[in-house]
């Protein structure tokens, strides 16, 4: 049986070292706050380098040890540079959050080539790159975990949305693969699938789109980043030991499944 102090120690990552990609608003940020407040060192990834050094200077203030290392997802160039400067401070990686993402929308018929393959670069490519990039200091370490941020879309139509959906798509299949080829290694790797969340992302939409979102989820609201932080901490802690090849739906009841 499990007491208060190992349940608390399940959740303690300190030490450990993380890269958040997306980690500079939204979802991502919420989570790069969440692990540096759980004890980790926390590298902050996205496209604008003022935007990462803002969100690892508030790690920073509340305690944490966080670095801000701008690159763009869909870069292999870029991804390398993340892992040589994230192994050159801290010595290691134990945890890689694939966050950032490309939500491009295009209608079946108009989809253009140039659209299709920014999306799946950003989406489905990098992510898969970045672990690549980061395998030997994850079979490294004695507690790697990957977490894979796709969408409840893909359990759905994703009519209007197909080229967002068909990119998470794959990287939830991703998840599958890299699960059950690194598992015998001891590495982790889980998926989360937000439904609606009020992120710069889906501000985006019109007001109209926006209210219909809301109102899809049983909940009837948006979701808050913050409210991300549970599923995603659960997943690349010690509590989630024995899970792997996952997908977490974290969507207000918007898709029953």
């Amino acid at each position: 049986m499990l007491s208060r102090d190992d349940l608390k120690a399940r959740f303690d990552l300190d030490g450990r070292v993380a890269i958040v990609t997306g980690g500079s608003r939204g979802i991502g940020r919420a989570i790069a706050m969440a692990l540096g407040s759980c004890g980790a060192n926390v590298v902050v990834s996205s496209r604008k380098a003022a935007a990462c050094e803002a969100t690892a200077a508030a790690i920073i203030a509340e305690g944490g040890q966080a670095l801000a290392i701008p690159a763009n997802t869909g870069d292999l160039g870029d991804l390398d540079r993340v892992v040589e400067g994230t192994v050159a401070t801290y010595g290691g990686i134990d945890l890689v959050v694939n966050n950032a993402a490309n939500a491009l929308a295009q209608p079946i018929g108009q989809i253009t080539e140039a659209a299709w393959t920014k999306t799946q670069d950003v989406n489905e490519r990098g992510p898969l790159f970045l672990v690549q990039a980061a395998l030997p200091h994850l079979e490294a370490s004695e507690a790697a975990a990957v977490l894979n941020v796709v969408t409840v879309g893909v359990f759905t139509s994703g009519a209007g949305i197909a080229l967002y959906t068909a990119a998470k798509a794959g990287l939830a299949q991703l998840t599958r693969s890299m699960a059950a080829e690194l598992g015998p290694q001891g590495i982790r790797v889980n998926a989360l699938a937000p439904g609606a969340v009020d992120t710069d992302m889906v501000r985006a939409n019109p007001e109209a789109a926006i209210d219909a979102m809301a109102r899809a989820s049983v909940l009837r609201r948006l979701a808050e980043p913050d409210e991300m932080v549970g599923p995603a901490l659960f997943l690349l802690s010690g509590l989630s030991s024995f899970v792997t090849g996952s997908i977490l739906v974290a969507d207000g009841g918007l898709a029953f499944h």
